[in-house]
């Protein structure tokens, strides 16, 4: 079934295009201390190799701001800096050549200090998402709904937005974060009958690998079954080159995008003779570089496999101490289980 998307502003950070029918971008934000150059760089290219397209550093400092200089020196893939409350830290990254800027214009305070930042954006066609947490709803917005309310976080925003619109400037994204799932979607559905700007995805605090996991896919993949999100950040308690690999593999599984190797195996059985649970974690381990889009189906059995498998491009059917090879449903040959994995992916890489 197609997911209709809603079409959406399109928003340039440096090469990368949000918005519009341009493909769901996959963000991650680095947890090292930006200031130390060396360590952030190495992060940056991990997150990179990974497949990530967009990546945040945190700003504490003017000597964070500075080191934003060197870190783009060195990196290729687009920089957003995350800045609170302190505008020079803004206006110091985007001296620094940073190519999108995470802020809430309503916390930097004085309308003028705002204006600087406006301005310079402008001038470097610097896009701003503006973030809305949970946990920073305004008190005169929570007293009015009495609390945290998809409305609430949604007017939220809105005063942001308004502020950016008042100054001419629209080249926003918007997200509307919480840890708690319903919260989330509920606001995200609100915002996206109520503006054109892009919206940036995600569960934010969503806690450890396991737990963070299941949340994010609940949450994001939900709003993207709606049509909703341009580009999406998974929020996990750990290496950030996790959050790059779920969140390719929350677009995959939902077809979204044809890009990578797409893994179909079943859960074994006491019928399954092979070591299938090794296997398939092997396997999957060694095509997630790949990038061409590719169904491998590795099953257990006859019972499970080139029949419930057939769609996938090529597989194996596990057997006493062996397994059937098959591409499209069709039995190639029979391979010994000690060769199962290395003519497998034989076969895969040559296709």
């Amino acid at each position: 079934m197609k997911i209709r998307r809603k079409k959406t502003k399109v928003v340039s950070c440096k090469d990368v295009k949000i918005g519009g029918n341009f493909p769901i971008t996959v963000q991650s934000m680095t947890n090292t201390d930006t200031r130390d150059i060396k360590r952030t760089v190495e992060q940056i290219k991990r997150l990179e190799e990974a497949g990530c397209e967009i990546v945040r550093v945190a700003v504490l400092d003017l000597e964070a701001a500075d080191a934003i200089r060197e870190i783009k020196l060195k990196t290729s893939i687009p920089i957003v800096a995350d800045i609170h409350f302190d505008y020079r830290l803004a206006l110091q990254s985007i001296e620094s050549g940073i190519d999108k800027l995470r802020l809430n214009p309503g916390n930097i305070g004085d309308p003028e200090r705002v204006r600087k930042v406006v301005i310079k954006a402008k001038e470097r066609g610097i896009p701003i998402r503006i973030g809305v947490n949970a946990g920073s709803i305004d008190k005169k917005i929570f007293d009015k709904y009495g609390g945290i309310t998809p409305e609430a976080m949604v007017e939220s925003a809105l005063e942001h937005v308004a502020i950016l619109e008042n100054l001419n400037f629209e080249d926003i994204i918007i997200s509307l974060k919480a840890s708690d799932i319903k919260l989330t979607i509920e606001a995200y559905r609100l915002i996206s009958n109520k503006v054109e700007y892009p919206l940036h995805i995600g569960i934010t605090e969503a806690g450890t690998i396991r737990g963070g996991t299941i949340k994010s896919c609940i949450g994001i993949g939900s709003l993207l079954l709606d049509g909703i999100g341009d580009t999406l950040r998974v929020s996990l308690t750990g290496d950030p080159v996790e959050e790059v690999k779920l969140g390719k593999e929350i677009l995959k599984s939902i077809g979204i995008r044809n890009k990578g190797i797409k893994i179909i195996s079943c859960p074994t059985c006491g019928r399954c003779q092979i070591d299938l649970i090794h296997l398939a974690n092997s396997i999957e381990r060694k095509l997630e570089s790949i990038d061409k889009p590719l169904s491998v189906a590795i099953m257990g059995c006859a019972v499970n496999g080139p029949g419930e498998a057939k769609e996938a491009d090529i597989g194996i059917a596990g057997g006493k101490s062996s397994a059937l090879l098959f591409k499209k449903g069709k039995i190639i040959k029979k391979i010994k289980e000690d060769r199962i994995e290395e003519a497998l992916l034989e076969e895969i890489l040559k296709m």
